[in-house]
C-alpha cells in the first residue's frame, strides 16, 4: 500500500542537517504557537499540534532519527512512497491478517490515535498476540490482540478524557456467524474465511495519571476468532505528547526556567506555569546554573499515590551583547567582585 510521505524536517521547519537543540527549539517555538489553549482556530491548531509532534517524536529521538534518514532517496517519494524491503518486519509495523488461501488479507488501521498512517507503518508498535484454542477438543481460536499507539496530550494525562478512536479491522462475519461456511458450501460474504472487513469506533477513556508506556485494553475489539473463536482485545499503548514547557520524568514535570545573572546572584520572586495555571516561586539568592527547585504537587497525578512535583530547573543566561555602560558596569563588578569561581 503506498502512503504519503511525511517530511518531519519541513513539518518543523529545519534543514535535514540541523542539530538536537535546534530540533528542540523549532519544536517549541511551534508548539507554543500551535497549542490548542492559546489558539484561536482551535480545530485546525489541533492537527497542526498533532503533526509537529509527531515530527518532534521522530526526530527528537536519535534511534528513530536514525531509522528515518535511512530512507535515503525514497524521501522524495510523495504519494508513491513505499518503505523499504524489510521495514516493517525489522520495526513492526501494522497487523496485516492473512486469511490464508482464498480468503481475506485485512489491515488494522486507526484513525483518531494522534498519529499518521505513515508514522504507524513506519515506526507504530503495532503487533498481535498469538492465538489459542479454548480446548483440546475445541477448533474455535481466540483472536489475536492487536495493539496500537495513542497520543495523549500532558492535559489530558493531568485530568483524564474520552477519545473516540476508529478501526478498520477483521470482524466475524455474520452470515455464517464466523464458520466460514453456510451448510455445505462456502460461505460467499467472507469467501470461507470466517471474517469480513468493518470500520467500527470505539470511546477510550483515558485516566486522569496515564502514564508514558501504560497499555489500554478495550476488550473484544481485537481480531476476530476463527471458527466462533472470541475475538481479541485492543490494546492502546499510550505515547504522551511532547510538550513547549515542559519535560516528563515519571509522575513529575520539568520546566527549564531562564535567569539573568543578577536574579541568581541576589534572588528573585519568578512566575512559571504549570499544567494548572501559573505559580508564584522564589528564587534563593546564589541559585545554581542547573539548580532545581521542586514545587511540590504540581507534576502530575499518579493512580496509586498522590500527585508528582513540578522540578524548576535554574538556567543562568548571559548577554550575548552589552552596550557601553553596561560594561563599565560588568567592569567595575569585575574589579571589585572577590568571587573567584577557579579557586
Amino acid at each position: 500500500m503506498a502512503l504519503q510521505f511525511k517530511d518531519y524536517y519541513a513539518t518543523l521547519g529545519v534543514p535535514r542537517t540541523a542539530s538536537e537543540a535546534e530540533l528542540k527549539k523549532a519544536f517549541r517555538k511551534l508548539a507554543r504557537e500551535y497549542h490548542p489553549d492559546v489558539a484561536k482556530d482551535k480545530k485546525k491548531a489541533e492537527e497542526k499540534f498533532k503533526e509537529i509532534n509527531e515530527a518532534y517524536e521522530v526526530l527528537g529521538d536519535a534511534a528513530k532519527r536514525k531509522r528515518y534518514d535511512q530512507l535515503g532517496a525514497n524521501w522524495k517519494s510523495g504519494s508513491e512512497f513505499r518503505p523499504p524491503p524489510g521495514w516493517a518486519g525489522a520495526n513492526g509495523g501494522r497487523t496485516r491478517t492473512h486469511g490464508g488461501p482464498g480468503k481475506a488479507d485485512f489491515e488494522f488501521q486507526f484513525g483518531g490515535t494522534g498519529f499518521s498512517d505513515f508514522f504507524e507503518e513506519m515506526f507504530g508498535a503495532r503487533h498481535a498476540g498469538g492465538t489459542g484454542r479454548f480446548a483440546e477438543d475445541d477448533l474455535s481460536e481466540r483472536g489475536r490482540d492487536v495493539e496500537g499507539d495513542l497520543m495523549v496530550a500532558l492535559e489530558e494525562a493531568m485530568q483524564g478524557s474520552q477519545r473516540a478512536v476508529n478501526v478498520r479491522h477483521a470482524v466475524a462475519c455474520v452470515e455464517c456467524a464466523g464458520t466460514g461456511r453456510q451448510g455445505q458450501r462456502v460461505c460467499p460474504a467472507c469467501a470461507g474465511g470466517g471474517r469480513v472487513a468493518k470500520s467500527e469506533t470505539y470511546q477510550v477513556k483515558i485516566p486522569a495519571g496515564v502514564a508514558e508506556g501504560q497499555r489500554l485494553r478495550v476488550a473484544g475489539r481485537g481480531e476476530a476468532g476463527a471458527r466462533g473463536g472470541a475475538a481479541g482485545d485492543l490494546i492502546l499503548r499510550v505515547r504522551l505528547a511532547r510538550h513547549p514547557d515542559f519535560e516528563v520524568e515519571d509522575s513529575n514535570l520539568i520546566y527549564e526556567a531562564a535567569l539573568a545573572p543578577w536574579e541568581a546572584v541576589l534572588g528573585t520572586n519568578l512566575s512559571v506555569p504549570t499544567l494548572a495555571g501559573r505559580v508564584n516561586i522564589k528564587i534563593p539568592p546564589g541559585t545554581q546554573n542547573g539548580q532545581k527547585l521542586r514545587v511540590r504537587g504540581r507534576g502530575l497525578p499518579q493512580r496509586d499515590a498522590g500527585p508528582g512535583d513540578l522540578l524548576v530547573v535554574a538556567r543562568v543566561e548571559v548577554p550575548v551583547q552589552v552596550a557601553d555602560g553596561e560594561r563599565a558596569l560588568w567592569e567595575k563588578l569585575a574589579h571589585e567582585s572577590k568571587f573567584k569561581p577557579r579557586e
